[in-house]
């Protein structure tokens, strides 16, 4: 467990997550897409008394999610977030899962329809690791964040931080807040413009809303 990470009930919370709970007004209509095990839904249930609900891809995710007690669902981002109606939630929330869409675009556009807030974290494909690996060994980087090999990968849309932010501009969306991280979910301890977190920054949490 690093610096940065704190417990919940005897397990870590990570970083990441730590961050993306200090965005979650006290008592707020949350709505986690792709909840995984309800982990994040958990931390803001007992520190922020959101009201939470949880969309999930894997059956073993929700059954978890359920075994803790939280209002978790199977669904997928690509094809169930148009059932729900315009603005219904206060936050939702996207942790490490856009990459795994068929079409983020989209995916990103519907968060902003659904929520007066949107908070999504993303792995940065642009760190600087991730280009030293290409360079020297000319293969796809394996790291934390990106675990995977290229043939068996989840992540099927690979994006920097500074191709994100150009995505929110299309998207006529505003970025009110963003924290760039470390791969253990360290904040990066100094403000720079976007291509210098483009480079440092293994992760980042973004908080949007379109005006």
């Amino acid at each position: 467990m690093n610096a940065n990470d704190q417990t919940l009930n005897g397990l870590a919370v990570r970083g990441d997550h730590r961050v993306v709970a200090s965005f979650v007004p006290v008592g707020a209509r949350v709505l986690d897409i792709g909840s995984s095990d309800g982990t994040l839904l958990d931390l803001l249930a007992k520190e922020r008394q959101v009201d939470g609900r949880g969309i999930e891809i894997s059956q073993d995710g929700v059954n978890k999610s359920v075994a803790r007690g939280l209002s978790v669902i199977q669904g997928d981002a690509d094809t169930d977030l148009a059932d729900y109606p315009d603005k219904s939630f206060d936050v939702v929330i996207m942790s490490q899962t856009l990459q795994a869409t068929r079409d983020p675009k989209e995916v990103v556009d519907e968060l902003l329809r659904i929520g007066d807030k949107v908070i999504i974290s993303i792995p940065n494909f642009a760190h600087w690791r991730n280009r030293l690996q290409l360079l020297l060994r000319g293969r796809m980087p394996v790291t934390k964040y990106l675990p995977y090999e290229w043939y068996n990968t989840p992540n099927i849309h690979f994006c920097s931080l500074r191709d994100f932010v150009e995505l929110c501009k299309e998207l006529d969306a505003t970025v009110d807040t963003a924290v760039a991280l470390s791969g253990r979910g360290n904040k990066i301890p100094f403000q720079a413009p976007w291509w210098v977190w483009n480079i440092v920054a293994e992760q980042a949490v973004f908080l949007l809303r379109r005006p």
